[in-house]
């Protein structure tokens, strides 16, 4: 893999160029939802707030999950998706209530950014072979890691890129979602609750076939994690749901 790019002496590492990417196309995806909702915010500033909380967030995360990996506090490793998450989520709730917007409406707009975000996030996981990848395989398209960060002769499951496709697909199935409900002043949340929904299921299944260690019951702490956020998607769903038959 190819975890720097060099130019001339100056190392540039292919994870924080995505990172950076996947930032900046959350802001382009979040503006369009914004503009064709008539929602009065600015993206960009508020992607900027969320990016650098996620970032700390997941940090954080990460070392209160394994504390021996405290040496990675100040390197360009160790990251937990569930703490990037919890960060940039908590962010963006207080910036869309400072900016006065509804707020379940705000949420469904910035589902489909979040999940292209994501999407492009885990090309630089793959880009820099950072131990994000699967269990060994025998499939054709099984990859060897062996310049990568974590690095592995075995062939295995390039799972960076099974979320990569995934996502933009959840994404893609959002943005299209959305914009017909838009139209159809449809309920307001219900895209959020997709993406809940959608996200979570996928990054269960997912982690099947990941090398992570099982955290409770057998599963690891992104599985709990992605368990917890698509009953939360179910819950809400029905709730709104409810709320809108009381209201007929």
């Amino acid at each position: 893999m190819i975890p720097y790019l060099h130019l001339g002496p100056l190392p540039l590492p292919t994870f924080g160029m995505m990172v950076a990417l996947a930032l900046i196309t959350s802001a382009y995806i979040l503006q369009w939802d914004f503009d064709r909702r008539k929602m009065k915010a600015d993206a960009f500033l508020m992607i900027t707030f969320a990016g650098i909380a996620g970032i700390v967030g997941a940090k954080i995360y990460h070392l209160v999950d394994s504390p021996a990996d405290r040496w990675m506090v100040f390197s360009r490793y160790g990251f937990a998706w569930f703490g990037g998450f919890l960060g940039g989520f908590g962010t963006m709730l207080v910036m869309g209530w400072q900016a006065k917007l509804p707020t379940l409406e705000f949420l469904d707009a910035c589902s489909p950014a979040a999940s292209f975000g994501y999407a492009i996030g885990r090309i630089g996981c793959f880009l820099s072979g950072d131990g994000d990848y699967g269990k060994p395989t025998s499939l054709p398209w099984g990859m060897s890691f062996p310049n990568g960060v974590v690095p592995t002769t075995e062939r295995v499951h390039p799972t960076p890129l099974y979320e990569f496709f995934i996502w933009c697909a959840i994404g893609a199935l959002l943005w299209y979602l959305g914009g017909k409900w838009i139209r159809g002043r449809n309920i307001a949340g219900r895209i959020f609750c997709l993406y809940l929904i959608l996200t979570g299921v996928a990054r269960y299944l997912v982690e099947i076939i990941r090398i992570n260690p099982p955290w409770i019951l057998g599963l690891s702490n992104a599985q709990v994690a992605s368990l917890a956020s698509a009953i939360a998607g179910v819950i809400l769903l029905l709730v709104l749901k409810s709320n809108k038959a009381q209201r007929a």
